[in-house]
């Protein structure tokens, strides 16, 4: 016979709190009856002796001090779980939100998953290519991995997350490929825009999508990420699913979690978070891995908006820390109409080296990109000269390098939203636009590799003579 708590100590938001409990456990659930009879779930979030701060789900709107009785459940949060999942729509707390009923489960697991034993990780090896050339060429993303979006307000993070999950798949490997989508805190319009694309598309039918409003309780907000994860870990650790995780907007998460610290007293941080921001974003973006016992794996690309476009801003900065590089979006393309607005040089892929090249990709893959990422920097520095002397005062090889530097934005990371470049097409591209170059500032490459492929680029290149776009 489990206890019932009657009244509540005090109510402060969307937490509420209760005095005199014995032995219940952080993260335990909870129900609340209310006099009407209406019921409402709760979490544990704080323990102070025999004082229990609880989050509730609902929301504490018409609940009195006097009148809720309160039943702790002793168990954590769980998700149930089945590969019928994929297809489906779920709200931030699991619910099913297609109308469609709810799921006949396999098994049921805790949100909060369980921590790997770093022994059991095998380290991430080939990629996940998106049909994006300037992230599959330059910041490849690689199976198993962590790879940010930074983005600012008003950008094209939505549309880049949208078209990842249309396009994406495993590079030269046979396997099973799922999605899981989560988006929190986004608005009406943004949440149809995504169901809309993935049902024209075709890819719904491999995704598992979590949806959290802005009009949701922050409480849904906080529990989302954690959802898909739970869900994705299932695929692909008891099924072998490789499956892909895209989490946006991480800002409005961690904002979420300031809300909630805020609403227990705790002693703010930098910028009014909390101290354990760190540690919270890393038991999300840790969750991402492979393991030796499993064919499956779990791929994270969480998109976070930085605000006033501060790259050093608590959010973007502790997940620099955690994840394995980072793609940024730049305003100054954003203003000029490329998309994706990718600015290649402040991103990298920290696992890229590690697979790509022959046996994963291409040989030339890692020596052209390293190539690409010489003459594009070098364009900056011509284009810093420019602007002091004026370009016609410039030398032949600089203004090549300007050249270069218009046609590599143009041609190489401006593509159709609905546009899928091969790998293949993709590194192509890469040599046609070197041909711009001469051969004697291509540096990053050895002769036998260039005279392998530089004559093929050279013999279909078009971009001398100003024909067609890609």
């Amino acid at each position: 016979m489990q206890m019932e708590y009657i009244g509540l100590s005090s109510i402060n938001g969307p937490l509420v709190a209760l005095d005199g409990v014995k032995g219940v456990a952080y993260d335990e659930l909870c129900e609340f009856t209310l006099p009407s009879g209406e019921r409402r779930t709760g979490r544990v979030t704080m323990i102070d002796g025999e004082r229990v701060v609880v989050q509730v789900f609902e929301g504490t709107k018409g609940m009195a001090s006097s009148g809720p009785r309160t039943r702790f459940l002793g168990s954590p949060m769980t998700l149930p779980l089945s590969t019928e999942m994929l297809g489906r729509v779920f709200d931030g707390a699991g619910r099913p939100a297609d109308g469609l009923g709810a799921l006949y489960p396999d098994e049921s697991r805790d949100i909060n998953g369980s921590a790997i034993n770093p022994v059991s990780r095998a380290y991430p090896r080939s990629c996940i290519t998106t049909g994006i050339s300037a992230i599959d060429g330059m910041a490849t993303l690689i199976r198993g991995q962590k790879l940010p979006i930074f983005s600012g307000s008003g950008m094209k993070h939505n549309e880049l997350a949208a078209q990842i999950v249309r396009q994406a798949k495993i590079s030269g490997e046979d396997g099973q490929f799922a999605i899981v989508f989560c988006a929190m805190g986004v608005k009406n319009d943004t949440a149809d825009f995504f169901r809309k694309s993935f049902e024209e598309s075709g890819a719904l039918m491999r995704v598992t999508m979590f949806l959290n409003l802005a009009s949701d309780p922050i409480i849904e907000r906080i529990l989302c990420p954690r959802c898909a994860l739970t869900a994705a870990e299932y695929l692909a650790f008891k099924h072998g699913y490789h499956v892909l995780v895209i989490m946006t907007d991480m800002t409005s998460y961690c904002e979420a979690v300031r809300e909630l610290s805020s609403s227990r007293g705790e002693i703010p941080s930098r910028k009014g978070f909390p101290s354990y921001l760190y540690s919270d974003l890393a038991s999300l973006y840790e969750r991402a891995g492979m393991i030796h016992e499993s064919t499956g794996s779990v791929t994270q690309v969480p998109i976070l908006t930085m605000p006033n476009d501060d790259i050093t801003h608590p959010i973007p900065d502790l997940t620099g820390y955690i994840t394995e590089g980072q793609i940024v979006l730049a305003r100054e393309l954003d203003g000029k109409g490329i998309y994706p607005p990718i600015s290649v040089l402040p991103s990298l892929s920290r696992l890229m080296k590690d697979g790509v090249g022959e046996g994963f990709t291409r040989e030339d893959h890692s020596p052209l990109s390293n190539q690409l990422f010489a003459a594009y920097s070098k364009t900056q520095e011509a284009r810093s000269l420019a602007s002091v002397i004026g370009e016609d005062e410039l030398s032949d090889t600089d203004k090549a390098y300007i050249e270069f530097g218009n046609e590599f934005e143009r041609r190489f990371v401006a593509q159709q939203y609905d546009e899928d470049r091969s790998l293949e097409q993709t590194l192509d591209l890469g040599w046609r636009l070197l041909t711009l170059l001469p051969k004697s500032e291509l540096d990053r490459i050895d002769t036998a590799m260039l005279d392998k492929y530089l004559p093929r680029a050279q013999a279909s290149s078009s971009f001398l003579s100003g024909e067609g776009d890609n």
